[in-house]
């Protein structure tokens, strides 16, 4: 990761992500499918929509198991 990317305010975060899509693992584990639901009832950003779409699909038991498929995402701006 470089500064610029860090720091480009366009620049989708495990921080923005985590927000919008914490409701999607309230009963257990989430697809990209919940989470794409999830983000979009929250009001995420096209840009994040991409991210979470391009997750493969596959279910998250929790939260933390999207980091290992968005290594590349910064944690915060």
């Amino acid at each position: 990761m470089t500064l610029a990317l860090a720091t480009d305010p366009t620049t989708v975060t495990r921080i923005e992500i985590a927000d919008h899509v914490e409701s999607a693992f309230a009963t257990g584990a989430a697809s990209r499918d919940d989470l794409l639901g999830a983000a979009r009832t929250a009001g995420a950003r096209p840009a994040l929509l991409a991210v979470l779409g391009d997750l493969p699909d596959r279910p998250y038991a929790e939260l933390r198991q999207l980091w290992t498929d968005l290594p590349e995402i910064p944690i915060a701006r």
